[in-house]
């Protein structure tokens, strides 16, 4: 990997495009530090030194690198557009017209993605607008003694300059992403939210080593760094895996040429359904949390008492069984939506290619469905440990366990296998010694 980096740099072209996505990555952090007008920054700081990270909003603050309860202009982060590109891609199976658009290539993707535009800044409106009232209510930092003193001017006029500039904050960061996918290195969003999770790293490893007193703190920081890194080469090792499926195309003629013939492979990943489990999991389980905490605290039903002690805190064993059962529901339910194995059946019987062994049409998709569900079996498994083991390995230090869980090492790693893959494929393009040697 390093190797693929020092070739890049040598290469003036890549090397242009590497600086480019590196001032953007600069500035994204700078934004990421700039307080929104109306907010006291003075009071932000004081609350959290006091408390710490608030699980019901611990997996935003992680997405946005830490600026959501710094309340800065890049509060929402990436959010809004993961969350909108997520029920695009579940709506498109659900309403034909965007099926029809995915059908119809370049053109068809583009409307989609100016749809998920749309619906981002919709959904940028509605969180900023959440986030405000949870900061002017004192909820944001509940036990904090200046929590409600965030905001010190709550007149009408300063929430909506707050929202408004959080919402421009979020449109400026979708901006940021694609202009890293058009005249960077690509996977501009993904690198957006590698540079948020990874900036939270430090912070967590400082807060392990000062809340433990074994070796000065020292001994579990670098047992968690060791750990980290048997989960990453673990994550690499599956995150690569595949089952690869033959495929035979049968030799046509079309007046003196033959055309087809070749063998190749439809590549089935182990964990085919990536992050997005992990993610719907992480959100559905928040639900309750949300309820409970705008519930009156005086008035709390026998119910809201329940969720408040198993459904809340993550270090519960009633929460990670429910955690790990969503995950595998989640793993099977986007694979299902995601992969059609009628679809690709009919795609290989259109074009004259059918597995050995066989037959072509409905055969080859029962097959290909008995395989999918085999392997996401595991895949789905897998997810759920790495979920855990994170969340049972932190809980007895006061640090936010997203920073340096399950979903921040399957993004970390799986961003920076695909930029490296990007990097390599470029330098394909550039460098051909090795084909003419």
């Amino acid at each position: 990997m390093l190797t693929a980096f020092a070739r890049a740099f040598r290469t003036p072209d890549l090397r242009r495009k590497l600086l480019f996505t590196l001032g953007i990555v600069v500035l994204f952090r700078l934004g990421s530090h700039v307080p929104t007008p109306g907010v006291s920054f003075r009071n932000v700081n004081t609350c959290v030194e006091e408390t710490s990270t608030s699980g019901l909003f611990s997996l935003v603050n992680m997405f946005s690198g830490g600026a959501l309860l710094q309340l800065t202009i890049f509060a929402l982060g990436i959010m809004p557009y993961i969350t909108a590109s997520i029920i695009l891609q579940l709506l498109t199976v659900v309403i034909p017209r965007l099926e029809a658009l995915k059908k119809e290539g370049q053109a068809g993707t583009a409307r989609i993605t100016q749809y998920t535009r749309y619906l981002s800044v919709a959904l940028s409106v509605l969180q900023a607008t959440g986030i405000v009232a949870t900061a002017r209510s004192g909820a944001l930092f509940s036990n904090c003694s200046v929590g409600s003193m965030i905001i010190p001017d709550q007149s009408l006029t300063t929430v909506l300059t707050m929202v408004i500039i959080m919402t421009a904050g979020a449109c400026l960061i979708m901006w940021m992403g694609e202009l890293i996918t058009d005249r960077g290195i690509g996977n501009g969003m993904s690198i957006l939210i590698f540079t948020s999770i990874a900036a939270g790293f430090p912070g967590m490893l400082w807060q392990i080593r000062e809340s433990s007193d074994l070796g000065g703190g020292w001994i579990p920081f670098f047992a968690v760094i060791a750990a980290g890194l048997v989960m990453v080469a673990l994550v690499v090792f599956v995150e690569q895996a595949q089952r690869r499926i033959p495929v035979q195309y049968a030799k046509r003629m079309i007046g003196r040429r033959a055309y087809g013939g070749t063998s190749t492979y439809i590549p089935l990943k182990v964990n085919q359904a990536g992050v997005i489990p992990v993610i719907f999991a992480s959100s559905l389980l928040y639900i309750p949390a949300l309820v409970v905490q705008f519930a009156d605290p005086a008035a709390q039903s026998d119910w809201a008492q329940w969720i408040s002690r198993y459904l809340v805190q993550g270090d519960h064993p009633i929460y990670m069984a429910a955690y790990f059962l969503l995950i595998v529901f989640f793993a099977f339910f986007y694979v299902s939506i995601t992969f059609n194995p009628e679809e690709v059946a009919d795609n290989m019987k259109k074009y004259g290619g059918f597995i050995p062994g066989i037959r072509a049409g409905r055969p080859t998709a029962e097959y290909l469905h008995y395989v999918l569900t085999r392997i996401t079996w595991p895949g789905s498994l897998y997810l759920g440990l790495i979920a855990l083991v994170p969340m049972i390995a932190l809980a007895g230090f006061n640090t936010n366990q997203n920073v340096f869980g399950g979903t921040s090492i399957l993004i970390v790693v799986g961003v920076g296998l695909e930029t490296v893959k990007q990097i390599e494929s470029q330098l394909q393009q550039r460098n051909y010694e090795g084909f003419l040697r």
